[in-house]
């Protein structure tokens, strides 16, 4: 079978597809036939060599895909031969909440990815996906849509009315648009192009802020919410934005931390005088992903795919995703 690996060094020149021998899967375990990927930039990172420097190689990339069960181990019974599954982020976060063990079952990252024709997952690690959605939709869920529902719902108890304020165009703030307008809350979006603006708008937010001509976009935020602030703040730039969240989000707010693309010194004191939530986000555990399974079917929710690849065109689609002219999700199919 094909599997995409990182042979010897980190960079997208240094990914090969190779030919390597089909997994077979043990007691509790299942064996999925892949039928379609979808990127996130943690996975841009893991090739840099930035999110896991000490990475052992040859290493198979990817945490987020979507396949078919062809064959289970001994003991499984949750998950049967003809099933439709995601694999979860973390194999073993089945509930409750993060802890280093669970952590440290990432896939893509800290355990291989998903990067091949089939792979084997564990069976308690594995998530049937919601009917409605083609393969190529459904996997662009385990980690940006679990990640914003976390965030939001999960750990944010929005609620109708709510304002939340996301962060650019990319899975994750596209995700906790559409749920944030799904539980009845007014989105503001920012991004460094009017265009995509326009597009956050035909998907419900009410305003939209260019952060390149408008720098100090947490006046602006202010003023679209009578001088209160956003309830909730998708996070998605770290050092580099956190000093204009914390002017936009209002008193015991609460500011979601899922990225970290910039770098930067950041004051603490505003997040002491307006008693603010500033929580960071890893994902989620299976337990929220089905949750928010639910949720889709019964909204009929379809993600925002921004460009389908080949598997085999898995190096372009990361430079695409380097590029960042993308507007949702980049993914990969069979």
């Amino acid at each position: 079978m094909k599997s995409f690996l990182l042979k010897s060094g980190f960079g997208i020149d240094n990914l090969s597809c190779e030919d390597v021998p089909e997994p077979k899967p043990g007691p509790g375990e299942i064996l999925v036939k892949m039928r379609a990927w979808s990127l996130n930039y943690r996975d841009l990172l893991v090739v840099r060599g930035v999110y896991a420097p000490k990475l052992k190689f040859p290493f198979q990339l990817l945490s987020d895909g979507v396949g078919e069960v062809i064959a289970t181990g001994a003991g499984v019974t949750r998950i049967k031969t003809g099933d439709r599954v995601a694999g979860a982020f973390m194999q073993t976060w089945i509930e409750g909440g993060i802890n280093e063990e669970k952590a440290k079952s990432a896939l893509g990252g800290n355990i291989p990815g998903l990067a091949a024709e089939y792979v084997v997952l564990d069976a308690e690690g594995a998530v049937h996906v919601p009917a409605h959605l083609t393969d190529e939709e459904a996997a662009t869920l385990p980690c940006a849509a679990v990640t914003a529902w976390n965030a939001l719902i999960a750990s944010g108890n929005l609620t109708a009315g709510d304002t939340v304020l996301v962060q650019g165009t990319g899975g994750v703030s596209l995700f906790a648009l559409q749920f944030a307008r799904m539980l009845g809350a007014r989105v503001i979006a920012t991004s460094s192009r009017d265009d995509k603006l326009e597009r956050a708008r035909a998907l419900g937010a009410s305003d939209g802020i260019n952060y390149k001509s408008t720098p100090e976009w947490g006046n602006i935020v202010r003023d679209l919410t009578t001088g209160c602030g956003a309830d909730h703040i998708v996070e998605v730039g770290g050092a580099g934005t956190l000093t204009q969240s914390l002017h936009a989000v209002r008193i015991a707010g609460q500011i979601s931390l899922i990225g970290v693309l910039t770098g930067g010194e950041v004051n603490p004191i505003p997040i002491l005088m307006k008693g603010v939530t500033v929580q960071g986000i890893f994902v989620g555990s299976r337990e929220m992903f089905e949750a928010m399974n639910r949720a889709i079917t019964l909204n009929g929710l379809k993600p925002i795919i921004d460009r389908v690849f080949p598997f085999a065109e898995l190096p372009q689609a990361l430079r695409h995703m380097e590029s960042g002219a993308h507007f949702g999700k980049i993914v990969l199919s069979a």
